[in-house]
C-alpha cells in the first residue's frame, strides 16, 4: 500500500548538525526539511504541515523556546510534536519552560541515532493517525449532523403526542388532574435529582483530574524540604551516640516539616478564600496581641539569618474587630516575606500608627525590594518578585495573596511600597479601629463582596479548557467545561451562564458559527468572549459581527479573566 511522505522539520543554525540529522533519519524514508534559524522554520510552516519538528535550543537571534512559543501560538501548529536539542545540561526550570511551551522531549548532544531514529518514528506513526482520524471524522460530520437532525425532529414529535395526550386526558377526566399534577411534579423531582447526580459525577471527575496536574505543579516545591528531610533520616540512622549530631537533625527535621506545614495550609487557605468558605471570627481584640504573635512565629528565622528586628508600637490600645489568628497570620506571612528577600544582617522594622478611624501597621526591610513593574500585581496569585538566586527560598507566590484577601475580609486594606530594586519595600496593613460604644454603627458579618458567576468554557483542546475553568474556579465562579461545540447550547441551556469563553477555532462547528446559534436561540443574556489566535482589526470584526461581546487573544491571563467577570457585573 503506498503511503505519502511525511515531512520532518530539522531546525539548527548549524550546517554540521543538519547533515547529521539527516544521515540520522533519512533510514526512516520520509521527506526532511532543513531549515538554519527559527525565522526560515516558521516560513516553512505556513507552506505545509509537518509531522514533528527537530528544533535546537540555543540559536541565535531567536532561539529555540521563543521559535516553540510562536509556532504553538498558532491555531494550525498547536498540536504539532517538537523535540529539543542541546547541547549543554539542561536545569529543571529549562525543562519545565520547554514542556510549558509544549516540546514533546528533549535530546542531548552527542546524539544517540537509534534513539533519536525511534523517537522521530513513533512520532511521525503517531501524526499519520491523526490524520486518519481526521479524515474519519470528516466523513462522519455528515452523518451525525442528519441523525441530530432526526433526533430533534423525533423529539419535537414526542413532544407534541405528549401535549396531545395530556390535554385530552385532562379535558375526559377533570378528576385525575391532581393525580396527573403530583405525577409530573414527582417526575420533575426525579430529574433534577438525575442532573445533580451527573453533575456531581462530573464534578468528581474534573476534581480528580485536577488534583493531578496540581500534584505536578507542587512537585519541585515539596521536593524542598523533603530533601534535607530524607538526608536527616539517614544521618540518624547511621549516627552513632552522638547527641549534638542527633538533636542538630532534629532540628533540621522540624524546621523542614514547619515549611511543609505551611505550604500546604497556605493553599487551604487560598481555596476556603477564593471560594468565600473562611469565615472570620471576629472579636475586640488589640493589634498588639497579633503583631507579638507573629513576631514569635517568625523570630528564628530572622535570628537563624541573623536579622535585626525593631518593633516601634506606641504605648495605647490599638482596637480593632477581628479575628486573632487571621491577624497573626497576616503579619506573619508580611515578616516571613521581608526576612526571605532581606540580605544576612539585614534590618527589617514594625511600627504602627493610630488615626481616627483606623490602625496602620507598617512591615519594611531594606532587602532586595520590588521593581516598579511589578508593584501593581505584586498581591496576585502566583505572582513572585524575579529575584536572584540567593534570594530565592521558593514558595508558590500565594503568601501576599492570602493576607490581601484576609485584610479585605476585615474592612481593610494593604499597599505595597518600594523605590526599586535593592532598596528595600514596605507593606502598609490599615484596619478599621473598633467603633465605640453609643455610636449607631454595627459591623456586618465578614465575607467577601459579589457572588461568583456562572461561567461556561467552550474549546475543543481538554488542557486548555480544563486549565481556564481551573483560573475561574480560583477566582470564586462556578464554571462549566465543554470540549463538543455540538453540545454547547443543551449546557448552555441547563447551566444559565453569565459568561462563556468560546474558542473560534473548533472543529466540527467553529466558535463563529456557535456564537450566531447562541445569539439566536439563548438571546443576550450571556456575554459572548471570544478566544483566538489571531488578533487583527478584520478577526476582532468577525468576531463582532457573530454575536460576541470581547475579542482575546491566546493565551489569556488570569487579570483577563478577572476584569471580563467585573466587565459582567
Amino acid at each position: 500500500m503506498h503511503v505519502d511522505k511525511a515531512r520532518i522539520l530539522l531546525v539548527d543554525d548549524q550546517p554540521s548538525r543538519l547533515l547529521t540529522y539527516e544521515a540520522i533519519l533519512a533510514s526512516l524514508g520520509e521527506e526532511l526539511v532543513t531549515a538554519s534559524s527559527g525565522e526560515e522554520a516558521l516560513r516553512m510552516l505556513m507552506d505545509g504541515e509537518f509531522a514533528v519538528i527537530l528544533l535546537d535550543v540555543s540559536m541565535p537571534g531567536m532561539d529555540g523556546f521563543e521559535t516553540a512559543g510562536l509556532i504553538h501560538a498558532h491555531p494550525r501548529f498547536e498540536q504539532t510534536p517538537i523535540i529539543f536539542v542541546t547541547g549543554v545540561h539542561v536545569g529543571e526550570l529549562d525543562r519545565l519552560e520547554g514542556y510549558r511551551l509544549g516540546a514533546i522531549d528533549y535530546v542531548q548532544i552527542p546524539l544517540v541515532p537509534d534513539i533519536l531514529r525511534s523517537k522521530v518514528a513513533v512520532l511521525v506513526e503517531l501524526y499519520r493517525k491523526r490524520r486518519e482520524l481526521r479524515a474519519l471524522n470528516r466523513s462522519l460530520a455528515g452523518e451525525n449532523e442528519n441523525l441530530t437532525q432526526a433526533n430533534l425532529a423525533l423529539q419535537t414529535e414526542r413532544a407534541r403526542e405528549y401535549q396531545a395526550l395530556s390535554e385530552t386526558l385532562a379535558a375526559a377526566n377533570e378528576q385525575l388532574s391532581a393525580a396527573n399534577a403530583s405525577l409530573e411534579s414527582e417526575v420533575a423531582v426525579r430529574r433534577r435529582a438525575e442532573q445533580v447526580s451527573q453533575q456531581l459525577a462530573a464534578s468528581l471527575h474534573a476534581l480528580d483530574r485536577r488534583k493531578n496536574e496540581f500534584l505536578a505543579t507542587l512537585a519541585h516545591e515539596l521536593r524542598n524540604p523533603l530533601a534535607p528531610i530524607r538526608s536527616a533520616v539517614a544521618v540518624l540512622r547511621g549516627t552513632r551516640a552522638d547527641p549534638d549530631a542527633t538533636a542538630h537533625t532534629l532540628d533540621v527535621i522540624e524546621r523542614q516539616m514547619k515549611q511543609l506545614v505551611r505550604l500546604v495550609d497556605d493553599l487551604l487557605d487560598v481555596s476556603r478564600i477564593t471560594h468565600d468558605r473562611i469565615d472570620l471570627r471576629l472579636e475586640p481584640m488589640d493589634v498588639a496581641n497579633a503583631i507579638a504573635a507573629a513576631r514569635e512565629m517568625i523570630l528564628p528565622a530572622i535570628e537563624q539569618r541573623q536579622q535585626q528586628l525593631s518593633v516601634d508600637i506606641p504605648a495605647v490600645a490599638l482596637p480593632v474587630n477581628g479575628d486573632p489568628q487571621r491577624l497573626a497570620q497576616v503579619f506573619g506571612n508580611l515578616l516571613n516575606n521581608a526576612s526571605k528577600y532581606t540580605r544576612l544582617g539585614g534590618a527589617i522594622a514594625i511600627s504602627v500608627v493610630v488615626h481616627d478611624a483606623s490602625v496602620a501597621v507598617t512591615i519594611s526591610d531594606d532587602g532586595i525590594g520590588i521593581p516598579p513593574d511589578q508593584l501593581q500585581g505584586i498581591f496576585e496569585l502566583f505572582v513572585q518578585v524575579d529575584a536572584s538566586r540567593e534570594h530565592s527560598q521558593g514558595g508558590l507566590g500565594i503568601g501576599l495573596t492570602l493576607v490581601k484577601r484576609l485584610v479585605e475580609m476585615h474592612g481593610g486594606s494593604v499597599s505595597a511600597y518600594s523605590e526599586g530594586s535593592g532598596r528595600g519595600s514596605r507593606f502598609v496593613v490599615e484596619l478599621p479601629r473598633v467603633v465605640q460604644a453609643g455610636q449607631q454603627e454595627s459591623i456586618a458579618p465578614v465575607r467577601e463582596a459579589g457572588r461568583g458567576r456562572r461561567v461556561v468554557v467552550i474549546d475543543d483542546n481538554r488542557d486548555a479548557a480544563d486549565m481556564l475553568a481551573l483560573t475561574v474556579g480560583m477566582l470564586g465562579h462556578e464554571a462549566r467545561t465543554v470540549y463538543d461545540p455540538l453540545l454547547a447550547l443543551d449546557v448552555i441551556r441547563s447551566f444559565e451562564p453569565d459568561i462563556a469563553f468560546v474558542d473560534i477555532g473548533m472543529p466540527r462547528l467553529d466558535g463563529l458559527a456557535l456564537a450566531t446559534m447562541i445569539r439566536e436561540q439563548v438571546g443576550s443574556t450571556i456575554a459572548l468572549v471570544a478566544l483566538t489566535g489571531w488578533g487583527q482589526a478584520a478577526d476582532r470584526e468577525r468576531s463582532k459581527a457573530a454575536g460576541f461581546d470581547f475579542h482575546c487573544v491566546k493565551p489569556i491571563d488570569l487579570a483577563q479573566v478577572e476584569e471580563l467577570c467585573r466587565e459582567r457585573v
